[in-house]
């Protein structure tokens, strides 16, 4: 009998054991989706932006612009006023509000998880090329932003406060373009090259204004591609992203230069009376250029073609309304003597003469 109840309570125990170890595998998080889903999470929680998948990068390079068989391109640099309501959806909100970001403070983040490559501004060009890499921390020291090293896996991470980062002091950005034609594809069309954010501070001698650091732009765009935007007053649907705003060029920006073989801004030869007449000049000649390359009917010929043809159509609307009338007058003619009545014939009347 002992023996019997020594057996129960071993078998007890065991069976308590195994139900022990289920439970906890079926608590214990599996591989697979499961934990790439839980560690992209992590990822996205440390920047608030999400990492990019394989589909998304494959659907960026299908996205590029190809210029390598332009047979006519003109490289424009823009200055874009954020204070400008065009470009205002680039710039609100100043702060991040309910998942939104205006778009300094996206390619902040983006290279402060060194996600996203800067490069130096030089005065004058810009080499997007490693040596001329631009370190995160230096620009922090160099623009005095506020901010703490964590020690990460592969290098630093930078935390930085909401409020220290100098979104609402960028009011400004440079616009590097490409108008090109393509002959093979017999396409007339513009891309973004690069972008760069420039900072205005207060100083005692005014407004003092500094480009930052360059940007490529198709580095940025498969952050943006996704990035919904309002770009009305009226209508408050978000029905275009930042990368529809490039792509359609919605935004509005003066030109500052053009890539010369001097590599002189317009600021270099203009005065400022002449600067605007300078930035006319150069967009009509893009516009010039784009109207050659394809058919444009003379508007004096076609506008004589018209006079003779309206008045071919009015002779022969004449000529058949001639006959027309010609019948009616008949008829009307017809009906007026049917209804006048016969004049009587009066008898003849015997002269006299009288005799003297």
């Amino acid at each position: 009998m002992k023996r019997f109840c020594f057996l129960l309570i071993i078998s007890g125990a065991m069976l308590a054991t195994v139900a022990m170890q289920a439970q906890e595998e079926r608590r214990a998080p599996r591989a697979g989706r499961g934990t790439e889903r839980g560690s992209r999470q992590a990822n996205e929680n440390n920047s608030g932006l999400p990492e990019l998948t394989v589909r998304a990068q494959n659907m960026n390079r299908l996205l590029n612009q190809d210029v390598g068989n332009a047979r006519w391109m003109r490289v424009i640099y823009r200055q874009l006023d954020m204070l400008n309501e065009k470009n205002a959806p680039l710039y609100y909100p100043v702060a991040p509000m309910n998942g939104m970001m205006n778009l300094f403070t996206t390619i902040f983040q983006l290279a402060g998880d060194g996600k996203l490559p800067i490069y130096q501004y030089l005065d004058g060009y810009e080499i997007f090329d490693e040596a001329h890499r631009a370190n995160f921390k230096d620009v922090l020291d160099r623009f005095e932003i506020l901010y703490e090293t964590v020690p990460g896996n592969a290098q630093e991470r930078f935390v930085i406060n909401e409020s220290d980062v100098p979104s609402e002091e960028v009011k400004s950005f440079y616009i590097k373009e490409a108008w090109y034609f393509d002959q093979n594809n017999s396409v007339y069309d513009v891309k973004t090259l690069a972008i760069c954010p420039i900072i205005t501070r207060m100083m005692d001698i005014g407004d003092q204004t500094t480009p930052m650091f360059w940007v490529p732009y198709e580095e940025i765009r498969p952050y943006v591609a996704n990035n919904y935007i309002m770009t009305s007053n009226v209508n408050n649907a978000k029905t275009f992203t930042v990368d529809d705003y490039f792509r359609r060029r919605m935004f509005e920006g003066e030109i500052i230069k053009t890539e010369n073989l001097l590599n002189l801004p317009l600021q270099a030869y203009c005065s400022p009376d002449s600067m605007k007449i300078e930035q006319e000049r150069i967009e009509a000649e893009l516009v010039a250029f784009e109207k050659a390359l394809w058919f444009q009917p003379d508007t004096t010929q076609v506008a004589s073609t018209d006079r003779k043809a309206s008045k071919r159509a009015s002779a022969r609307k004449s000529s058949a309304a001639k006959p027309e009338k010609k019948e009616k007058e008949k008829e009307k003619e017809k009906k007026n003597s049917a209804a006048a009545p016969k004049a009587e014939k009066s008898a003849p009347t015997r002269s006299v003469r009288r005799g003297r």
